[in-house]
């Protein structure tokens, strides 16, 4: 399934995947930069990751790199491209002891040079101010929307006309001028609408033209390295299918949320697979949503549709049948009605299931009753009818989410009447905290989350608020990425 934040090791999630099932791939990789190790968002995921690329000097990163690269020659389809980013530190190394070898001399297309000019400058040597992204195909059969990218001419004079019976019309091939390999786009501010907090966030601009010029709707975009989840957004936005990995819980957290404040509106779904997750939130959310997570979980295939499936929810790729309960206790009925289900979808499959000692049937709950335990051991003993109940937990690790507790405090009213407000969060957890989100026009009818801050680490803010009814709310993320909402609504009179 495509459309996943997923939580893990790159290498060891890639070499899962199957080969040639994706179409673009851009990766933004931590830059060998001669210091011991580097953390942006620094949760413990993101230092193992940077112990582990520092272990050695340039020959280990470079190691390091390559097998991952490697892995991603294997998923990209024959009309696939990657883009590689990287800078000054390790681009010759990348490029000849990497891309070169993996890829072949004959299939690099550019050495882009993103140009910015913000920053410090140097005095001893002419400063700094690009990166490098590394554009190589698959095969020669690759994608280049040329039209999707040209620029506009910066002054009418350029521009080529055709005059026809009086009117001017822009020549078919004047329609702007295909971008050159250097790129002048500006870096994010401080001030940037767009920034989230993230040290080295890429701007949408920047990776809108690499997935117009090198994909098409409904292809599927891979960001092994999603860091701030520019790409994934991007993506989406761009009617793109995507998957992003990350090992940082904050990464994979601060990309969901990005996703969420801005959904497009025909959207496709997307799933988020973390190490572990708490019991109120699986067991109350949507129940076709969850069926359709916990199957993929199990490995199975989840039915696209709810309707003419025999009251089944999906299957094994034998074509087992699974029908999930997400409920906890589930009784003997549920045992008697799948096994009936079982029986109309598909009575030849169940039979030679039966004759062969093998599973029939998989039912997934939260927990089971003493009767459907029980039936389930009457019909493997006397009709040698094996189904097998499933637990949620023995399927994906269940933790309790973290506490949350918020307080404010009115202080100062300034000049045009608005009160400056500080809130301050505390929050406990089995895991780390790491990091806080505020909204400070939550919806509370819709309980529609939409931050406004991202990543605060300090769980303090202060906000000013005009005279009237206010609901702020506040999210917590802890190590495991488990999250819990707090409100508070409050009313500000005028003085």
């Amino acid at each position: 399934m495509t459309n996943q934040l997923i939580l893990g090791d790159n290498l060891t999630l890639m070499r899962e995947m199957a080969s040639e099932s994706i179409d673009l791939i851009y990766l933004d990789p931590p830059f060998f930069s001669n210091r011991h190790y580097e953390t942006l968002w620094g949760d413990d995921g993101e230092i193992r990751s940077f112990e582990d690329r520092w272990a050695g000097g340039i020959e280990h990163y470079i190691a390091w790199l390559k097998e991952r690269v490697f892995e991603m020659h294997r998923l990209l389809k024959p009309t696939g491209s990657i883009f590689l980013h990287c800078d000054w530190h390790a681009d010759a190394y990348i490029r000849v002891y990497i891309l070169d070898k993996i890829f072949g001399e004959k299939n690099f297309l550019n050495d882009i040079v993103w140009c910015y000019g913000s920053g410090g400058a140097s005095k001893s040597h002419f400063s700094r101010k690009h990166d490098t992204i590394f554009w190589y195909r698959k095969s020669s059969e690759y994608t280049f929307n040329v039209d999707e990218v040209r620029e506009e001419y910066s002054s009418p004079e350029k521009v080529k006309y055709k005059v026809i019976k009086g009117k001017s019309y822009l020549r078919k091939n004047e329609l702007g001028r295909v971008p050159f390999d250097w790129w002048a786009m500006p870096i994010l501010t401080n001030t940037a609408k767009e920034r989230i907090g993230y040290p080295t966030q890429k701007p949408e601009a920047l990776l809108e033209r690499i997935i117009l010029a090198a994909s098409n709707k409904g292809d599927v975009v891979l960001d092994p390295f999603v860091g701030g989840g520019t790409t994934i957004v991007v993506a989406d936005k761009l009617e793109r299918r995507w998957i992003g990995i990350d090992q940082s819980v904050a990464a994979i957290k601060v990309s969901e949320m990005r996703l969420e404040l801005s959904p497009r509106l025909f959207s496709l779904p997307f799933s988020v697979k973390l190490h572990k997750y708490d019991y109120d939130t699986l067991r109350y959310k949507d129940a076709f949503a969850f069926e359709t997570w916990i199957i993929e979980q199990f490995g199975g295939l989840p039915n696209t549709k709810q309707r003419n499936d025999f009251g089944l929810d999906g299957k094994m790729r034998d074509g087992t049948p699974i029908q999930v309960k997400r409920s906890d206790n589930v009784g003997r009925i549920v045992v008697d009605n799948f096994l009936a289900a079982c029986q109309r979808n598909d009575k030849k499959l169940l039979e030679q299931q039966r004759e062969a000692g093998q599973t029939v049937g998989f039912i997934i709950a939260f927990s089971f009753a003493k009767g459907a335990i029980s039936e389930v051991a009457r019909l493997k003993n006397e009709d040698n009818l094996k189904i097998e109940l499933i637990r949620v937990d023995s399927i994906i690790q269940i933790a309790k989410k973290p506490s949350l507790k918020v307080t404010m405090q009115a202080d100062s009213t300034d000049a045009k009447g608005l009160r400056e407000m500080t809130f301050t969060a505390t929050a406990e957890s089995e895991a780390k905290i790491e990091f806080f989100a505020w909204d400070w026009h939550y919806d509370a009818a819709t309980k529609t989350f939409k931050p406004e801050v991202l990543l605060d680490k300090e769980g303090q803010q202060q906000q000013k608020f005009a005279p009237g009814k206010h609901t702020v709310g506040v999210k917590v993320v802890d190590s495991d990425g488990l999250e819990t909402i707090e409100t508070l609504q409050f009313e500000l009179h005028t003085d």
